[in-house]
């Protein structure tokens, strides 16, 4: 995913200008030492996008194979994780930056966003009677997963808000656009 997105000026650094009274990341949060709530929703968006193309393909296959619930949940949320951070990995890589290096940016952006993902959205689902044992066909399968993706983003928002409002998380994605 193109993360140019986030921006629309030129690139940046993560230090305040001279004179400026904001810390590294003041023009993405309105405010000293935050971030801002568009910030986060769009770092967040792009985690759920490559979380939930993993997650559904897992199940997807999982489901095909006639595997079970464990090996099946343990796909999907194996390819969210290999989905969520090839985003910002072909992102940083584009950037110029090294296959190695872009690899530890894209763990450091993305690794507590995908991991509470996964885990509110597949609690969820285990939570949802007779989820776990729906088929890609019934209505309660896709009410489930997209439940528990909404609950996810909307749970996991706050944590990213947080994260990047330190200079962590997706933070440290914007100094390579």
């Amino acid at each position: 995913m193109d993360h140019s997105a986030h921006h629309t000026s030129t690139p940046h650094s993560h230090t305040a200008p001279e004179g400026s009274h904001g810390g590294g990341h003041a023009e993405h949060s309105g405010h000293e030492g935050g971030a801002s709530w568009p910030t986060a929703v769009k770092a967040t968006l792009h985690c759920l996008t490559g979380c939930a193309i993993g997650e559904i393909l897992g199940m997807v296959i999982g489901t095909a194979l006639m595997w079970g619930n464990v090996p099946t949940m343990v796909l999907a949320i194996s390819l969210a994780f290999v989905f969520g951070y090839s985003f910002t990995l072909f992102a940083v890589v584009r950037a110029g930056v090294s296959l190695r290096a872009a690899v530890k940016v894209a763990l450091a952006a993305d690794t507590v966003s995908i991991a509470v993902m996964e885990l509110v959205d597949n609690a969820i689902i285990a939570l949802t009677p007779g989820a776990m044992d729906a088929h890609l066909s019934d209505g309660l399968f896709w009410a489930a997963l997209l439940g528990g993706f909404g609950v996810a983003f909307l749970i996991t928002t706050p944590v990213n808000k947080w994260m990047i409002g330190r200079g962590k998380g997706h933070a440290v994605v914007h100094a390579y656009h």
